[in-house]
């Protein structure tokens, strides 16, 4: 999994159209092959400032999203609305291998199974 994400600030005077840019974006975003989520959150103490995150089922998917005609749009309008750079970060995660749990696992202490399975612990790389 690919997880996006990134801050953005917009010019006050600029925030109603920033808002429909970025709910015109999110949603068109979340239809298309791969996208597991796509959203972007309002900071709390700071209404200019915005939060993207998105998360992506391969890098392939996260590479055809930059060439969608949404996206065309998105980036031609985007400088009008900036205050300032968009700071982001990629990551991606995996599933360790080799990790798993047999389901006649019993807990030593109570003679029972365990009460949740021993899950593979993801991996960031940044």
């Amino acid at each position: 999994m690919i997880i996006v994400h990134g801050v953005l600030h917009v010019v006050k005077a600029k925030r109603p159209r920033a808002l429909d840019l970025m709910q015109e974006m999110a949603t068109a975003s979340r239809l298309e092959a791969g996208c597991v989520s796509y959203e972007f959150y309002a900071s709390l103490t700071n209404p200019c400032q915005f939060l993207l995150f998105q998360e992506w089922t391969s890098v392939d998917a996260l590479q055809d999203h930059f060439q969608t005609a949404h996206m065309e749009i998105f980036l031609e309008q985007l400088p009008s609305i900036l205050d300032g750079e968009i700071v982001t970060r990629r990551y991606e995660v995996r599933q360790q291998q080799g990790r798993s749990t047999a389901k006649d696992d019993v807990d030593s202490e109570t003679d029972r199974p365990p009460s949740a399975p021993t899950l593979s612990v993801p991996k960031i790389i940044h």
